[in-house]
């Protein structure tokens, strides 16, 4: 990739990028949420076109419109959300639409069964491949997907955050297929926030930042600090607000929500947390850590194997959302979708919460509206319209109509999942103005987020996971940017 520069909407995703890749490496990419990476691999696949700057493979210029095209040229990527059938065989789905056929059209069931079982086995996988795909572990399924880009002939592998969803065990079975595939030439580019994984099966590392590639580094050469360092333009003149805080948890605080040893015999094991009142506590950690189980089982959402959460001192057990929430427990989810009605007036959004203590009996539209206008004010929505459908309004208002339907009547514990993704600065600061007001009016605040700065930011006190489980705590002092991504 020569100069290669991607423009969305006005905004620079990627500016004036030289990347290589060498036949048989394993090649890592790193860098934040927004740096450029994933754009610059989507644009390898041929999922975006359109960019400014040459692509060259095996020295010829070459123009990818589309995944087929990419394919055609021997380059294949593995998506994060992979895209299995779970309902089909595991030999339909290394062959999802190339299936061999026999004369008259028929699929060559026997045969494809076959070369599925074939290709399986160059991966280090004994598996029957008339088993269903969908009983089959996330691990086994990642692999199986990686085999139909195989199968297609890709010399070019590019995998998105491969390792997110997998146990130990599974990253290992992992590296040992992706080492096996450097054996025979091909090249993986290896994309992921966990970077003990990179710098443990890369060859090379390309760090990304700000749509600029930052270093290309023999990884031999680097070290986990060296890495972040190079992330986070650390000692730059990019060092900005919500790079580093001071933390202020106060143990003597009442404990209003504490959760004990909480598992799920899956996503979380052993997780233990205390929220107290009139405190934000921040949970940060990389996709896939546990954090959105660890939100839904707090809210009745997720059934838990083991453990305790107690609320004000008392144990409790919440078979159902309508229970923790009339418990006094409120749950804004990372996607907003989850909870409200795009298509309905925002007054309706804002109400549905409380309707019950409008009118047992009766709808009141016009109380419904009376409320919303009150919170439209202090929240400054805009626009200041409460009959005004939800979906026209920009993400971060729709935010704030999430956070108004629970202001009402105020929560002894709110959990925020994602609170300001994918919002401009100004509506990321009238979020983080509404949930420090909140605070400071006594409610517990659980925000958890992939994002670094929203912690920094918010937190008075942070957790960090990591695959399932608590990896640090810290709840005085300071703390920036790279304890976070260490700790993670």
């Amino acid at each position: 990739m020569v100069r290669v520069s991607k423009t969305f909407g006005g905004v620079q995703a990627l500016r004036e990028v030289d990347f290589d890749l060498a036949e048989g490496e394993v090649h890592g990419l790193v860098g934040e949420n927004g740096a450029g990476k994933s754009t610059m691999m989507k644009i390898i696949a041929g999922v975006y076109h359109g960019f400014e700057g040459e692509m060259r493979v095996a020295g010829q210029p070459v123009q990818l419109r589309s995944p087929a095209d990419a394919l055609a040229a021997g380059i294949g990527m593995v998506h994060q959300e992979l895209s299995i059938v779970p309902d089909l065989s595991v030999a339909e789905n290394v062959f999802l639409g190339v299936q061999p056929l026999m004369a008259g059209g028929v699929v060559d069931w026997g045969r494809m069964k076959r070369e599925a079982k074939r290709q399986l086995a160059s991966l280090g996988l004994d598996i029957d491949p008339s088993a269903r795909m969908g009983s089959l572990p996330v691990g086994i399924q990642q692999l199986i997907e990686l085999s139909r880009v195989l199968f297609s002939g890709a010399r070019i592998i590019i995998l998105d955050e491969p390792t997110s969803a997998l146990s130990p065990p599974e990253v290992a079975r992992l590296f040992e297929a992706l080492r096996r595939l450097r054996a025979q030439g091909r090249t993986i580019v290896f994309i992921s926030h966990f970077l003990d994984d990179v710098l443990e099966i890369s060859d090379r590392i390309t760090v990304f930042r700000n749509g600029r590639k930052v270093i290309t580094e023999e990884t031999a050469a680097l070290t986990k600090d060296s890495v972040i360092a190079h992330m986070i333009g650390r000692g730059t003149a990019e060092m900005h607000m919500g790079e580093s805080t001071e933390l202020s948890g106060d143990d003597n605080r009442l404990v209003v929500l504490s959760a004990r040893s909480l598992s799920d015999g899956s996503m979380i094991q052993d997780i233990s947390i205390d929220l107290r009142r009139g405190e934000i506590t921040g949970v940060y950690g990389f996709m896939g850590c546990g954090q959105v189980e660890l939100a839904r089982a707090l809210f009745g959402k997720g059934r838990l194997t083991e453990g305790e959460i107690r609320l004000d001192g008392r144990p409790v057990s919440f078979r159902s959302t309508a229970s923790a929430r009339r418990s006094g427990i409120a749950y804004v989810p990372e996607n907003r979708r989850m909870m409200l009605f795009r298509t309905e007036p925002v007054y309706k959004n804002v109400s549905i919460a409380i309707l019950d203590k409008i009118d047992r009996l009766f709808l009141r539209p016009g109380r419904e509206r009376d409320i919303t206008q009150r919170h439209i004010k202090d929240l400054q929505i805009r626009p200041p319209l409460p009959g005004i459908a939800l979906g026209s309004l920009s993400g971060g208002n729709q935010q704030k109509v999430a956070l108004a339907k629970w202001l009402t009547e105020l929560p002894k514990v709110l959990i925020l999942s994602e609170p300001t993704r994918g919002m401009d600065v100004g509506a990321k600061e009238d979020v983080i103005r509404i949930v420090k007001s909140l605070r400071d009016r006594g409610v517990a605040v659980l925000v958890l987020s992939t994002e670094p700065e929203t912690i920094l930011t918010l937190a008075d006190r942070v957790t960090v996971l990591k695959r399932g489980v608590v990896a640090r705590e810290f709840a005085h002092g300071h703390l920036d940017k790279g304890d976070l991504l260490a700790a993670a």
